[in-house]
């Protein structure tokens, strides 16, 4: 798959495209919904299937001041437009500029001059140029005056209602990976490269691999079981901790993964690693035996959670 980044031109083979419109963070069940309906469109009309969307998030140039939120990274979410079969992303530099456009200039700079659409997709509740002052509506209409067509995709719903990025931001705070699983329809991911920490799982039998958490959305804190894919696409069962680490002074955010049943060298290389199962909220133990107990109870949780034999 082709990404164009940083408002580079969009190669000529591309051009003529069906794009699908949004942020797209988290990359869930009705984003999938809506980039699915681009691509049966793209290939219905033997064109190219685009994905169009925003860097950095818009919530980010309005409100500098938020928490982390980001579900995904930029190059996850590039990975997983790839896996689904998009042959082109473009990634839209937000910025004062562009936000200050009205909507019918973002159409003419960016889907008709600068993209070439025939089509592009969206969900209902898109809105684009300054003040968000463009709907679906105008993008129709817009679209008739340009030669392209406009497709809205109803929103995807379970038994508690709109699927969400909202809605998984709130089960991951709530301690329920599993929740936020079934609506991503894949458990959420943190992608890192490992770093050299206090080395005190090193010291206790224990040794972890050590991810900070950047701009990702900070689920609860606490011990969780988890799945990692190793450099080369292996993906190996763990134990981790989430949090600020209590046992620990000066306390220091990090994900730390205990990866069972492995040994080697991560120092320096990127892995995933996937929160499954909540275990329990971070502790803070009487002294670094009690703590040594409580790393392979955890260990054991973790391995009846993954369906694992025992050590």
């Amino acid at each position: 798959m082709e990404r164009v980044t940083n408002g580079a031109i969009l190669p000529e083979r591309f051009r003529g495209g069906v794009a699908a419109l949004g942020n797209f963070d988290g990359f869930h069940a009705g984003h999938q919904a809506v980039v699915g309906r681009a691509l049966a469109l793209a290939r219905e009309r033997g064109v190219p299937a685009l994905v169009a969307s925003f860097d950095p998030h818009p919530a980010r140039l309005f409100q500098p001041q938020l928490p982390p939120f980001a579900l995904t990274m930029v190059s996850q979410r590039c990975d997983l437009l790839a896996e689904f079969g998009i042959d082109a992303a473009v990634l839209i530099p937000f910025d004062r500029e562009l936000a200050a456009l009205s909507a019918p200039a973002f159409v003419e700079n960016w889907l008709v001059r600068r993209l070439g659409v025939t089509g592009v997709v969206t969900g209902g509740d898109f809105t684009f140029g300054q003040q968000r002052s463009g709907d679906v509506g105008q993008l129709a209409a817009l679209g008739a005056t340009h030669g392209f067509s406009a497709d809205v995709v109803a929103p995807v719903t379970d038994a508690g209602g709109t699927i969400s990025s909202t809605r998984i931001r709130a089960a991951l705070r709530d301690a329920d990976p599993a929740a936020a699983t079934a609506l991503l329809t894949r458990p959420y991911t943190i992608r890192g490269r490992v770093e050299h920490g206090a080395k005190l799982g090193r010291t206790l039998g224990f040794p972890t691999a050590n991810l900070r958490l950047g701009d990702y959305l900070r689920p609860a804190y606490g011990v969780y079981a988890v799945m990692v894919r190793l450099p080369g696409g292996q993906r190996v069962a763990g134990v981790a901790n989430l949090g600020i680490r209590p046992m620990i002074e000066p306390p220091v955010e990090l994900l730390e993964t205990w990866i069972m049943d492995w040994s080697g060298d991560l120092y320096g290389k990127v892995i995933e690693v996937e929160l499954v199962a909540f275990l329990r909220p971070e502790l803070k133990l009487d002294g670094l035996e009690a703590l040594k107990a409580q790393i392979a109870a955890d260990a054991d949780a973790a391995r009846a959670v993954l369906n694992l034999p025992p050590p």
